[in-house]
């Protein structure tokens, strides 16, 4: 059994996440998203889809890039 890095909980049915050469053990993926998931510079909702990188930045969508001054950048649907 291992310990959520983010709750706390010691659990039978935690599972690790590795991600930049560390290794992350949560117990649910609520906890996994609330620890892993990048948060909008402009908003500062977190990204949950695939967000926008713009200059090493990161946005929820193409509206918040272009309101913090980044050029052509255009949502995918």
């Amino acid at each position: 059994m291992a310990t959520c890095e983010v709750c706390g909980n010691h659990y039978g049915m935690t599972f690790e996440v590795h991600a930049a050469g560390a290794v992350h053990v949560f117990d649910c993926f609520a906890c996994a998203i609330h620890r892993m998931a990048p948060i909008c510079e402009h908003c500062r909702v977190q990204i949950l889809g695939q967000g926008v990188e713009a200059d090493g930045h990161w946005y929820c969508g193409a509206h918040c890039a272009r309101a913090e001054g980044k050029v052509g950048i255009v949502d995918k649907v």
